[in-house]
């Protein structure tokens, strides 16, 4: 195999019909509350939702398997739900999992290094070795072909794509010095193009505000058709209005339509009760009473079934749910409850990724 620009692949849009989603079982101590319980119950959630429309594949540890059998016993029954019996460091399948490319009805991987975010530069935790070998083990589990396009470092959080060649990002995640730093624009550039099938690439200047992940684009604008995106936004701050507003300036310069969809109204943030229930290994960074978590209503998922959003018990929950049953008309608008995967470090759409069909 070449590249998969020269094979004829590209990344499909995310709302495009899917074979099946990619999961993993939460458990990490020092990410995961109280020993992962109160998570696990908004992970079933997910999952059974997900698993009307399409299969799920769902990564367990030894240690976690017997929780995920319990919860999700009917689905396993069934067989829309598949355990795949796996070590990994965490649960973030958007970051960790292969890219998905397609060609005519040929779905093949991408395999993207993977550092934890940044690395010795500023990584969340200092080892990592388990989920960078996760997205090889997809693959080959799934029996597909895949692309290496290591040692690129790229987590799939950092990307989106409209299936018609335009691929959304942020420079601040991208050209952060903890990925790529010997390369310059241009060349991170160039591997977009070569193994997404890219014909346009878009730079945002900016992700949400205090995103430990460096500013992935899910969690602040993503495609909702062809040529229209929803984009994060407030008007309560004037600094972080006015990095929403470079992005809508990068948005408009590419001839994307944008639909602004609002930040939740109040912060959301780390109680001692939280990180009470946190136990951390040497090394990996720590949390802080207070500390806001980087809540956003654009880190939903489309799955076949339904159009999963995260909502907070805001005054804004309902504003966005409105937003997007406009944006996704033939689609259910499923709200989830989802304080629980923030304390984890994101949310719904980061804990997932699609395999087209």
């Amino acid at each position: 195999m070449k590249t998969p620009r020269e094979d004829g692949f590209i990344m499909p849009a995310e709302y495009d019909e899917h074979s099946a989603t990619i999961m993993i079982w939460c458990e990490r101590a020092g990410s995961w509350p109280h020993g992962a319980q109160p998570a696990r119950r908004v992970f079933a959630e997910l999952i059974r939702t997900i698993s009307q429309g399409e299969k799920v594949y769902l990564a367990v540890s030894p240690r976690g398997r017997a929780s995920a059998e319990k919860l999700l016993a009917e689905q396993i029954a069934n067989k829309s739900v598949e355990l795949w019996e796996v070590e990994t460091d965490d649960c973030w399948a958007r970051d960790i999992g292969p890219t998905f490319v397609k060609c005519g009805k040929q779905v093949r991987g991408v395999d993207w290094e993977f550092n934890a975010w940044g690395g010795e530069f500023d990584g969340l935790y200092p080892h990592w070795e388990k989920d960078n070998a996760f997205a090889s083990f997809a693959c080959k589990k799934l029996g597909l072909k895949y692309y290496s396009a290591r040692p690129f470092i790229l987590e799939g959080g950092s990307i989106h794509s409209n299936g018609k060649g335009t691929v959304i990002t942020t420079a601040e995640c991208l050209l952060s010095e903890g990925r790529n730093i010997k390369m310059f624009k241009f060349q991170i550039e160039d591997n977009l193009r070569e193994y997404l099938g890219a014909k346009k690439v878009v730079w945002l200047p900016y992700g949400v505000y205090g995103d430990e992940t460096n500013g992935h684009v899910d969690n602040v604008c993503a495609f909702v058709d062809e040529n229209t995106v929803v984009l994060g936004w407030t008007e309560q701050d004037k600094y972080r209005k006015r990095l929403c507003e470079e992005n809508l300036e990068a948005l408009q310069a590419a001839g994307i339509n944008v639909i602004k969809i609002p930040f939740p109204e109040k912060p959301v943030m780390y109680t001692m009760h939280d990180l009470g229930g946190l136990v951390y290994e040497d090394g990996e960074i720590e949390r802080n009473i207070g500390e806001p978590l980087a809540a956003s209503y654009v880190n939903f998922y489309v799955c076949n079934a339904a159009v999963l959003v995260p909502v907070f018990g805001d005054n804004n929950d309902k504003v966005a749910l409105e937003i997007l049953s406009k944006a996704f008309p033939q689609k259910k608008i499923v709200p989830v409850f989802a304080r629980e995967l923030l304390l984890g470090g994101g949310n719904i759409h980061c804990l997932t990724q699609q395999i087209p069909k």
